[in-house]
């Protein structure tokens, strides 16, 4: 680990500097080490600032030696001279050379503690009226409560970048609110955890046992607990249970709490319950909107529903026209989704959901309904586009989602008070929608409208919390057609018979190698990253043609190990996108990204703004889109990608957590997308990993080859495996008794 120093001196010159959070690059001008440059955060700097930077030399390949700042420290001028440098640089609003000269000549060295403390008595100078000395004194408070915060979260190991999102959320008393209330920081701030708050409010002397502490702690477990591990509650006695293990305190003590948060509505006890479940209330409140609604979707038949015969005209008219007879199974679906309001469409792959609902779709539009078609994520809206020749739109998009800058997360503009205007919606994909965009979803169904929900029930469930379409099939509140026949043409891929083997429990065929599913038997870990490595940057490629960035993905089981996604992710960038003078690369934290790469956004950014070559413009890009490094600019702190549906956006160089290689990503990022080739390493992980519908899943992802990678006795495990991690969802529940959960 390289040495900590630190050094003062003067802010000669600002080459770059992101105002949004505070990335500077900038000359300083030191007495003991002449003029030098230095990169890091330092909210609010200016040219002519006095400050103490603490950090370590380092070597830019481009740009030659620099000083790396980890913290820093303003050191505020004391003297005339100094002062009227340092309000002359520009920093504070309304104040230049001029200015800063009648502010000086004024009030002389008190200068700033005026500023600070009455800054109205500004307006006593000729030329500055009462309203300029607020914004004067505005900017100066604002200014110093940056710097304050920054300096005070520095002592706890805490980013300057991460300061600047604290101080946009809590504001200029950012400092006192902490002091009071260190939990506020991971109550509110993204990307802070309870640990560092905790440790936070340790230093400041608040007590294990304090009610402070235990109510946020209780309330952090239940939220890790729904976007860790997908659950929408926990049982009262496995909640009481951890959070005094965690939290180190007694059972009693935290059970009180518990109570607490319950009578203050922050949490929701089903008490009817046998396990008790404590919910987070918003989720309590969407599984409770959710299933009121498809309650509400279930009951309601349409006019023509009884109409059975016109129906069957219906159904032959588009089999004539379309040369498919559909089996009983699709014409049942057809039929239903005619007939009712609410029906869900499953099936594996080969079993002819598409042409089901291209038939439904045909059906409905002769019953001139308005009709619109979407999914969770762009890739699987594309797919859907590509095969019912009807523009598919991502559900986000569809609800147009809108920024939300109070809660860093969205609203959409499509609710209850403007639903959105079509008489049938069918959404595909749906086994990767959690509980709370489902929520969301129905939310913007206009009444009377019809909703046809496709997707398979068998793949894994959904990132986020919740098992609705798992629950949704369970609990017979709605028809669920399931189509089981596999088609003759579908019968002759290889990667579909295995797949319904695999969803089955039965070991898919491994020897067969003149098809589309190929087994290469390796033994060590080792082995089988060296074979991935070699199959995606030249077998492959060479044999068929391919692009490797664009039609090979490759499916880990976990990210974790030799062969886990996060080591592949780096071998492979070595591999296809090496180190090159002539290529702009950028580390961020253990990521060094480069032009060329290929990358994955990883968490939802609806404030992110996108355009297509066409002239559109949008914002949001969400977790799971994938795309190409376009370009890195250094001088101007911004990475520009391509993701798949032609959105080009920029990235700040600092703002790069939510951004990953995707060479090699986790099956569970897979959810929704299909690509033209797929490899699989197989190799032994975490128990809760080696399971069937984590394997279906991955060889339902390829649409012309599989590679499975590995040993066969993994893949036998993981076959016989159906013992899929409980997740802790009380919708089925409430879709079974929707009287007691009726709105």
């Amino acid at each position: 680990m390289k040495e900590s120093i630190t050094i003062t001196g003067k802010i000669y010159d600002i080459i770059y500097q992101n105002a949004e959070n505070g990335y500077t690059v900038c000359e300083i001008d030191s007495a003991t080490d002449g003029l030098f440059t230095a990169t890091g955060y330092m909210p609010y700097a200016a040219e002519g600032e006095n400050v103490s930077v603490t950090g370590s030399w380092t070597v830019h390949h481009d740009y030659g030696e620099q000083f790396k700042i980890n913290s820093y420290e303003t050191i505020l001028p004391t003297d005339e001279s100094a002062i009227l440098d340092y309000l002359s640089s520009g920093v504070i609003y309304g104040i230049r050379t001029a200015t800063a000269k009648k502010i000086v000549d004024y009030f002389g060295s008190d200068t700033l503690n005026i500023m600070l403390s009455d800054p109205m008595r500004l307006s006593e100078i000729k030329g500055i009226s009462a309203s300029r000395a607020e914004k004067i004194g505005k900017s100066y408070l604002e200014l110093q409560s940056m710097q304050s915060i920054v300096m005070f979260l520095q002592q706890y190991s805490l980013s300057s970048s991460l300061a600047v999102k604290i101080h946009q959320v809590l504001g200029a008393e950012s400092v006192t609110k902490i002091k009071e209330n260190p939990y506020i920081l991971c109550e509110n701030i993204d990307g802070i955890a309870f640990k560092t708050a905790d440790s936070i409010a340790s230093a400041r002397g608040i007590p294990k046992n304090s009610p402070l502490r235990l109510r946020c702690g209780i309330k952090y477990l239940l939220k890790s607990a729904s976007y860790d591990l997908g659950h929408t509650y926990l049982p009262f006695d496995i909640l009481k249970s951890e959070a005094s293990t965690r939290l180190s305190v007694t059972d009693d003590e935290v059970e009180q709490e518990i109570y607490a948060l319950e009578e203050a509505k922050e949490i929701v006890m089903d008490t009817d319950s046998a396990d008790n479940p404590c919910y987070l209330t918003y989720l309590f409140e969407a599984e409770r909107y959710v299933a009121s609604r498809l309650a509400s979707l279930g009951a309601f038949s349409p006019p023509f529903s009884e109409n059975s015969e016109d129906i069957d005209g219906l159904i032959s008219d588009f089999e004539k026209k379309s040369s498919i007879m559909l089996d009983e199974k699709q014409r049942l679906a057809v039929s239903e989704s005619a007939k009712h309001n609410a029906i869900v469409i499953t099936g594996g792959p080969g079993t002819g959901k598409t042409t089901a609902i291209n038939a439904i779709i045909e059906i409905l539009a002769s019953m001139h309904l308005s009709i619109a078609l979407a999914a969770p994520t762009g890739r699987a809206a594309k797919r859907m586009s590509e095969v019912t020749g009807i523009e598919a739109k991502t559900l986000h998009r569809l609800l147009c989602v809108q920024p939300d800058s109070d809660t860093a997360s969205a609203r959409f503009l499509h609710n209850e008070s403007n639903p959105l205007p079509f008489d049938a919606i069918i959404l595909d994909e749906v086994s990767m929608i959690d509980i709370q965009l489902m929520h969301s979803f129905l939310r913007a169904v206009k009444k009377g409208a019809k909703v046809i929900f496709s997707g398979d029930s068998d793949q894994l469930p959904s990132v986020g919390p919740g098992n609705v379409l798992s629950d949704i099939c369970k609990s017979g509140s709605i028809p669920v057609i399931r189509l089981t026949h596999i088609f003759r043409q579908a019968r002759q891929s290889l990667i579909i018979t295995n797949a319904h083997k695999i969803n089955t429990g039965i070991m898919p065929e491994l020897e067969t190698r003149d098809n589309d599913f190929f087994f290469m038997k390796r033994l060590t870990a080792e082995s089988v990253a060296t074979t991935v490595c070699d199959l995606y940057r030249n077998r492959i490629p060479n044999r068929y043609g391919i692009n490797p960035l664009t039609s090979i993905q490759v499916l880990c089981p976990s990210k974790k190990g030799i062969a886990g996604s996060n080591n592949l992710n780096n071998l492979l960038q070595e591999y296809v996108n090496p180190h090159d003078n002539q290529k702009t690369e950028y580390p961020y934290g253990k990521t060094v990204f480069r032009t060329g790469d290929k990358v994955m956004q990883i968490k939802n950014n609806y404030d992110i703004v996108w355009e297509r070559p066409n002239g559109e413009v949008g914002s949001g890009i969400f977790n799971g889109d994938m795309g190409i490094i376009e370009s890195i600019s250094l001088k101007d702190r911004v990475m520009t990608v391509i993701f798949d549906d032609d959105k080009r956006t920029e990235y700040r160089l600092g703002d790069l957590e939510y951004l990953d290689l995707a060479y090699a990503i986790t099956v569970h990022k897979s959810q929704g997308s299909e690509f033209n080739t797929v490899i699989i390493p197989l190799v032994r992980t975490a128990p809760m990993l080696m399971c069937r519908n984590l394997l279906y899943t991955a060889v339902t992802r390829a649409k012309n080859m599989v590679i499975m990678v590995g040993s066969s006795a993994v893949c036998e495990t993981m076959v016989k495996n159906n013992d899929e991690k409980k997740r802790f969802s009380g919708l089925l529940k409430k879709l079974c008794d929707t009287e007691k959960f009726m709105l």
